[in-house]
């Protein structure tokens, strides 16, 4: 098992300082960020986008955030139903929900080591063992979404998905991990590849792919029907939301251009997505926002419903983008 320490700072190394809590959040979340100043403890989602500000201004990993990223008991997050067919079975910085359906489940990322085991007894813990899975959709290929996939697929009979540039990304950035100190495991060949369209069926769930390049190349995003009750809302897992290991300035156009597609999405006048199941629960605020599903009456609103939060997301990540597309444009006519 390894520290994912060393593999952050490589995702981390190239944010601007501000680009960091500009992942999905307004002013407000920002300031509230700003202002945290305890020691890290737990899953406080406006202190651990804090120190990811440090991190990505000074370029210095911060003690306790090094310290929290290890810490088993502080990545725990009990794993919890989050719609009537949706399970969070992450942990506190990275995101893995499970979906059920009529014929098995379905597994959106992998997590990464040291933190497979727990992903298992999350699952156990909803009823769920590996062998149950029939998929799991990966949304890129940094280690921190499928560094679980060399543990989990000989338990599984799941059929491994990503796009073909997400495949390529993954293993070839497993394969240069191994000359640093801190190696992670990758599948060595493709599963299965889809692309910008395709469908995931299984019983009576459709989930839907989409090439959303920007994060990394090959990012896939997905969408899916999430349940409450009578009620049925559409869901959008984005597959990458920083603007990491950016390298050109057409990588960011392209960041904004898969941006723009899912705010259309969001404001589709027929089938508007209303949900955002984040790879990252601190980037939406998501560890509090489960609280409220613990004191929700009958009648209430589902507290992970929220259209017009979302619509802020994304215009959030625009601006940031817009400002580091400037950047790059600039670097390059030099």
């Amino acid at each position: 098992m390894t520290s994912p320490t060393h593999s952050i700072r490589t995702l981390i190394q190239h944010w601007g300082s501000r680009t960091l809590l500009s992942l999905a959040l307004g002013a407000g979340f920002v300031q509230a960020a700003q202002a945290q100043t305890a020691p890290l403890q737990a899953c406080p989602s406006p202190q651990i986008l804090s120190r990811f500000e440090e991190f990505g201004r000074t370029g210095k990993m911060p003690p306790d955030l090094g310290r929290w990223l290890n810490d088993r008991q502080a990545q725990y997050i009990e794993p919890y139903q989050a719609f009537d067919n949706v399970y969070y079975v992450g942990v506190c910085w990275v995101s893995a929900w499970l979906v059920k359906t009529s014929e098995g489940y379905i597994l959106i990322d992998t997590l990464h080591e040291p933190f497979v085991d727990q992903l298992i007894e999350n699952m156990a813990k909803v009823g769920v063992k590996p062998s149950d899975l029939r998929y799991v959709l990966m949304t890129h290929g940094h280690f921190d979404h499928v560094g679980g996939a060399y543990k989990l697929k000989p338990l599984t009979q799941a059929r491994f998905v990503m796009t073909q540039t997400g495949w390529d990304e993954a293993i070839a950035d497993s394969r240069a991990s191994q000359k640093t100190p801190r190696p992670w495991q990758m599948l060595q060949a493709p599963d299965l590849v889809l692309k910008d369209g395709d469908t995931v069926t299984l019983g009576d769930t459709r989930i839907k792919v989409y090439e959303t390049p920007g994060h990394t190349h090959g990012t896939a995003s997905y969408s899916l029907d999430v349940k409450d009750g009578s009620q049925t809302y559409h869901a959008f897992v984005i597959g990458g939301l920083g603007l990491n290991a950016i390298d050109s300035a057409k990588q960011v156009e392209s960041y904004i251009a898969s941006v723009n597609r899912i705010d259309g999405l969001v404001h589709d006048k027929t089938a508007p997505i209303t949900v955002h199941l984040t790879t990252h629960p601190f980037s939406t605020g998501l560890t509090e926002a489960k609280e409220k599903l613990k004191t929700r009456r009958p009648g209430d609103p589902h507290p992970l419903v929220d259209a017009s939060g979302f619509a802020q997301q994304l215009t959030t990540l625009r601006q940031g983008a817009e400002q580091r597309l400037d950047i790059e444009r600039k670097k390059e006519a030099r």
